[in-house]
């Protein structure tokens, strides 16, 4: 039978970081038996973004954090749109050159992704912040 599901996940962050919510995915995916379909997730963030990413090796985080810092300098002096502080406009310029949505395959009741792979959040401000993900699931049950 084709169904239709919803769910928001709601990630707290602590500053600029991934945020790995694999494991909340798949826990939703398995207590709904979803079969087989598609999964798509997205962020309604302009200062957050979506990744599919190594899991297994923390420095590959550091080196993307550290990587996207070079790339969108925090220096108001450089930017015009600076109304929420020095991280406000390269959050944007971040979130602009990676992902919003995401989708993935579920086959067989299994997420798939690869074996090194994991879904995180990409925090793009320094502070605090509220992210909802939503999970948008169509396929057999």
């Amino acid at each position: 039978m084709i169904r239709q599901e919803f769910y928001n996940l709601q990630i707290n962050t602590s500053g600029q970081k991934l945020y790995e919510f694999t494991d909340q995915t798949i826990s939703w995916i398995e207590k709904n038996k979803f079969c087989n379909g598609i999964i798509n997730l997205s962020i309604q963030h302009t200062s957050a973004s979506l990744l599919v990413q190594e899991n297994a090796d923390p420095d590959v985080q550091k080196d993307l954090i550290n990587y996207f810092n070079k790339l969108a300098p925090m220096d108001n002096k450089l930017y015009i749109h600076t109304t929420e502080g020095k991280d406000d406009m390269p959050a944007h310029i971040k979130s602009s050159i990676t992902n919003n949505q995401i989708s993935l395959s579920i086959k067989d009741g299994k997420l798939l992704l690869g074996t090194w792979q994991g879904i995180y959040l990409f925090e793009h401000r320094i502070n605090p912040q509220s992210r909802i993900i939503i999970h948008h699931f169509l396929g057999e049950t």
